[in-house]
């Protein structure tokens, strides 16, 4: 299985005794919308609802982050998801989601991970089949370990990046020209940090860009896509596309600074930078 797949592949596949598919929708509290609500109202038959927002660590107070493994694989095993599964993601959220999904389920131990290329957009628009609840119960194991390596914290940046760190949040929210959507938390950007807004990297359709499409984003924001680098943004969701999207042009060494700039923004003690990159 490829790391994204079409609606007509998982149209051939689904049902297939190893392949789980899962919802990974989330939506910003301010837009109105609710992920699991509309998941029940509607999803790809058989699919699997992963609630970012409930399933992190929330003793952090910055949002979402990554909760314990044991946690993880626990929650997976209630869902009906195993580690050892064919695994397809998708969202519904012009927040992109799916990728956020795609790193959790990989990061805790999952081999077999894949993104539905245009999530829940494009399976409706090919007029395929949708169902309304709760799936099935399904039998399943999910003994989570985390990958070392694969996540920066605060400290470890403070202390200076050993990479080039890339921020996927809207160019005026990088500038600083608009103010942070959560309360607390400064206008800016980590000092240095290039900016390859996350939308960028899809069509307007949901699907992502094609590789020499990718590739101009990255070298005009000032990154080699093939070299290692730090993704961040608001708050450890969006990151993810470019850490897929790199994944895509043949890069698997991107990291996810989680706590992303809700974390660093709010921090007084945390250097900030206006303007452009």
């Amino acid at each position: 299985m490829d790391s994204l797949v079409s609606a007509e592949w998982l149209a051939q596949h689904l049902g297939e005794p190893d392949l789980v598919v899962v919802d990974a929708s989330w939506h910003m509290p301010a837009t109105g919308r609710n992920g699991r609500e509309e998941y029940l109202a509607g999803h790809i038959p058989g699919a699997r609802f992963l609630d970012i927002d409930a399933l992190s660590d929330t003793a952090n107070p910055a949002p979402h982050m990554l909760p314990a493994a044991a946690e993880f694989g626990q929650a997976m095993a209630e869902l009906g998801i195993g580690r050892s599964d064919r695994i397809v993601v998708y969202d519904n959220s012009p927040l992109r989601t799916a990728a956020r999904g795609w790193f959790m389920l990989r990061h805790f131990g999952a081999e077999r991970v894949a993104i539905l290329d245009g999530g829940l957009q494009c399976w409706k628009a090919q007029g395929r089949p949708v169902e309304s609840g709760e799936p099935e119960a399904r039998t399943a194991r999910f003994d989570a370990a985390e990958r070392a390596g694969e996540v920066l914290a605060k400290a470890k940046l403070m202390g200076g990046a050993d990479a080039q760190i890339v921020d996927a949040r809207s160019a005026a929210r990088f500038e600083g020209g608009e103010a942070d959507p959560r309360p607390g938390v400064a206008a800016g950007h980590i000092p240095g940090a290039r900016n390859i807004p996350y939308a960028t990297v899809y069509r307007e359709d949901g699907r992502f860009k094609p590789a020499s499409e990718l590739e101009r984003l990255f070298a005009e924001a000032g990154v080699d896509p093939q070299q290692p680098f730090i993704a961040s943004c608001g708050s450890g969701v969006t990151a993810n596309s470019l850490i897929f999207a790199a994944q895509l042009l043949g890069n698997r060494k991107a990291r996810l600074y989680d706590g992303s700039w809700s974390e660093w923004g709010a921090d007084p003690a945390t250097p900030k930078a206006l303007g452009p990159a």
